[in-house]
């Protein structure tokens, strides 16, 4: 198994954690702002399939 040589500093643990929180505060934002254009209906980058009646030739 796999063991690291040497205790990681502080600083470095607090580094990458920041790091981390960062990426995932970003993520979040993108898609709170997604979610948000697309209940507005002001979209344009992101396509997905709307609720529309099936229609098939042999029914009407």
């Amino acid at each position: 198994m796999a063991v690291p040589k040497k205790r990681t500093s502080k600083s470095k643990r607090d580094s990458r954690k920041a790091v981390w929180k960062r990426k995932a505060a970003v993520h979040a934002q993108k898609a709170i702002s997604l979610g948000k254009s697309i209940l507005s209906g002001k979209n344009d980058g992101f396509v997905y399939p709307m609720a529309e009646e099936s229609t098939e030739d042999g029914e009407e």
